[in-house]
C-alpha cells in the first residue's frame, strides 16, 4: 500500500503524529543532486527524482513563512516548529543576526527550556553545554564562556514569568524582524547577464546584489504581480499593471525554476488569503486558541496563587518553628534559673541557722562573763594589789563582755538579713515557676486572624471542577479579552522602546571587545546600514523601495 502513496498520504500522516492542523506552512523537504527540493502532494512517492534503492530521508519544515506570527500561528505546536527551525537558522547562520539581538534571542530561548531563573537552582556554569550563540557572534568579541552567559542570564532573569509558547513568541516576534529571516535566494541573470540574487519571501519578490544578502536593491509585492511563469532556464514575471513590460531572467538549472514557482505559488496564495476573511476552520482554530489562552492564563493564575498560598504557609511554619524554639530556650533558661534559686535559698537557710546558733553561743559566753565578773567583784582581795589586780581583770571582763555583746548584736542582725534574703529567694523561686508554668501553658502557635486556606493536592491529580471554573465564554469575556489584548499591545510598545535601548547599551558595553578584523561581510553590511540609520523594521524597508512605480523599478532591474 506505501508503495502507491502520494506525497499528501505521507505528509498527512507526519501532520496527524504532531496534532498539526495548520498544514499551509509545512512540506516534507529533500535534496537531489546538492539541489532542495519539496515533496508535491499530488505527486507519487517513488514517482519523485529519488532514489529507488537507498533509504531516501524528508525533512519536515516550514517551506512558507507567516508575515506576523503572533497573528499567524494560532497552534502552539505550530508556534513551537517554527521556533525550533528558526532558531537552528539562526545558530547555522542561514539568517544573519547582529550580535546583541543574538544574545536577547538566547534568553528567550533559555526561558522556554529552563522555566523562570532561578538562582539557586541556575548557578554559574549551567548554561556552559547549551549552543545558543552562533559561532560567528563568539569568536567577534574577545569575551569568555563566562562573559557571554553572565549577558544572557541577566536577561534571562528579566522573563520570569513567560510559560514555554510566551517566550517562544517572544523569540519569533523579534527573529522575524531580521533581514534574512523568510527568504529563499537563488542566483539568478537578467538580460545584460548580470549576476544577481533573487528573494522569494512572505512579502514578495526581491533582488539582491550577490554580496548583500540584507538589503535588496528592488523588491515586487505579490499584489503587484499578475503571472509568473517559466519556459526551460527562463523565467517570466507579468506585472499586474499590464502597461509594463513583462521582465524576465534566467536560472541555473530548470530544477531550480520549478523550486522558484512553487515558492512563488505558495507564498502569493498565503499573501492574498491573509487579506481575506479567515476562514471556517482558522476561525475555529483561533476561538480555540483564545479559549486555550484563557484557561492557560487561568491555570497559570491558579498555579501563581497556589504558589503564594504555599510559600504563605512555610513562612507560617517557619515563623511557629522560631517562636517554639524560642519559648523552648526560654523555659530551658527558667528551669536553670529556678534550680539556681532553690540552691541559694538552701544555702542561705543553712547560713541563717548556723549564724543564729553561733549568737546563741555568743549570748551564753556574755552571761557566763558576766557572772564571773560578778563573782570576782564578791571575791576581791582588799589588798591594794589584789585590787588592782582586780580591777584590771574587771575592766578586761568588761572589755570582753562589750565585745562579745557587739559580736552578739552583729550576728543577730546577720541572721535577720539572712532570713531576708531567704524570704526574697523563696519570692524569686515562686516567680521563676509562675514563669515556667505561664511558658508551658502557652499555644504552640501565634494566633492569626484568619487561617491559610489547605493546600491542594498534588498538581498532576487535581481535576478541574466544571462548576467552580467555567469556560463558557460570553459577549462580555470577549470584550474584556479584546481590551486586555489592546493593553498588551500598549504595553509590547512600551517593552520593544525599552528594549531597544537595552540592545543599544549592551551594544555599546561589548564594542570595546570586538575584534575588527574577524568581521564578516554580513557584519560590515549591517554596520553600514545602521550607521545610515538603518534602523526601521524588515517591512518598512520593503515599503520603501516600493515607492517609486512599477514600470520604473522593471526598468531599473533590466539596467542592472
Amino acid at each position: 500500500m506505501a508503495m502507491k502513496w502520494k506525497g499528501k498520504d505521507l505528509f498527512d500522516l507526519v501532520c496527524r503524529t504532531l496534532g498539526l492542523r495548520e498544514t499551509w506552512f509545512f512540506g516534507l523537504q529533500y535534496t537531489i543532486k546538492d539541489t532542495v527540493a519539496w515533496l508535491k502532494m499530488d505527486k507519487k512517492v517513488l514517482d519523485h527524482d529519488v532514489s529507488k534503492e537507498e533509504p531516501v530521508t524528508f525533512h519536515f519544515l516550514a517551506k512558507f513563512y507567516p508575515e506576523n506570527a503572533e497573528e499567524e500561528l494560532v497552534q502552539e505546536i505550530t508556534q513551537h516548529l517554527f521556533f525550533l527551525q528558526v532558531k537552528k537558522q539562526i545558530l547555522d547562520e542561514k539568517i544573519y543576526c547582529p550580535p546583541e539581538a543574538s544574545v536577547l534571542l538566547a534568553s528567550y530561548a533559555v526561558q522556554a527550556k529552563y522555566g523562570d531563573y532561578d538562582p539557586s537552582v541556575h548557578k554559574r556554569g549551567f548554561l556552559a553545554q547549551e549552543e545558543l550563540l552562533p559561532k560567528r557572534v563568539i569568536n567577534l568579541y574577545q569575551m569568555t564562556p563566562e562573559m557571554w552567559e553572565e549577558r544572557i542570564t541577566a536577561w534571562y532573569a528579566e522573563h520570569r514569568g513567560r510559560a514555554r509558547d510566551e517566550a517562544e513568541m517572544e523569540y519569533l516576534k523579534i527573529a522575524q524582524d531580521l533581514e534574512m529571516y523568510g527568504v529563499n535566494y537563488f542566483a539568478i541573470r537578467n538580460k545584460k547577464g548580470t549576476e544577481l540574487l533573487l528573494g522569494v519571501d512572505a512579502l514578495g519578490l526581491h533582488i539582491y546584489d550577490p554580496e548583500n544578502r540584507l538589503t535588496p536593491k528592488i523588491s515586487f509585492p505579490w499584489n503587484e504581480i499578475r503571472n509568473i511563469s517559466y519556459s526551460d532556464k527562463e523565467f517570466t514575471i507579468k506585472p499586474l499593471d499590464k502597461k509594463i513590460d513583462v521582465f524576465k531572467f534566467n536560472s541555473s538549472k530548470l530544477r531550480v525554476n520549478k523550486l522558484i514557482l512553487q515558492l512563488c505559488i505558495g507564498n502569493h496564495d498565503l499573501f492574498m488569503r491573509r487579506r481575506k476573511a479567515d476562514s471556517l476552520e482558522v476561525q475555529q482554530m483561533k476561538a480555540q486558541a483564545r479559549e486555550e489562552k484563557a484557561r492557560k492564563q487561568m491555570e497559570r493564575q491558579r498555579l501563581a496563587r497556589e504558589k503564594q498560598m504555599r510559600e504563605e504557609a512555610e513562612r507560617t511554619r517557619d515563623e511557629l518553628e522560631r517562636r517554639l524554639l524560642q519559648m523552648k530556650e526560654e523555659a530551658t533558661m527558667a528551669n536553670e534559673a529556678l534550680m539556681r534559686s532553690e540552691e541559694t535559698a538552701d544555702l542561705l537557710a543553712e547560713k541563717a541557722q548556723i549564724t543564729e546558733e553561733e549568737a546563741k553561743l555568743l549570748a551564753q559566753k556574755a552571761a557566763e562573763a558576766e557572772q564571773e565578773m560578778q563573782r570576782i567583784k564578791a571575791t576581791a582581795i582588799r589588798t591594794e594589789e589584789e585590787k588592782r589586780l582586780m580591777e584590771q581583770k574587771v575592766l578586761e571582763a568588761e572589755v570582753l563582755a562589750l565585745k562579745m555583746a557587739e559580736e552578739s548584736e552583729r550576728r543577730a542582725k546577720e541572721a535577720d538579713q539572712l532570713k531576708q534574703d531567704l524570704q526574697e529567694a523563696r519570692e524569686a523561686e515562686r516567680r521563676a515557676k509562675q514563669k515556667l508554668l505561664e511558658i508551658t501553658t502557652k499555644p504552640t502557635y501565634p494566633p492569626m486572624n484568619s487561617i491559610p486556606a489547605p493546600l491542594p493536592p498534588d498538581i498532576s491529580s487535581f481535576n478541574l471542577i466544571a462548576d467552580s471554573l467555567s469556560f463558557d465564554f460570553k459577549d462580555t469575556d470577549m470584550k474584556r479579552l479584546s481590551m486586555e489584548i489592546e493593553k498588551e499591545k500598549v504595553e509590547y510598545m512600551e517593552k520593544s522602546k525599552h528594549l531597544q535601548e537595552q540592545l543599544n547599551e549592551l551594544k555599546t558595553e561589548i564594542e570595546a571587545l570586538k575584534l575588527k578584523e574577524r568581521e564578516t561581510a554580513l557584519d560590515i553590511l549591517h554596520n553600514e546600514n545602521s550607521d545610515r540609520g538603518g534602523t526601521s523594521s524588515k517591512h518598512n524597508t520593503i515599503k520603501k523601495l516600493t515607492l517609486q512605480s512599477a514600470k520604473s523599478r522593471v526598468a531599473f532591474f533590466e539596467e542592472l
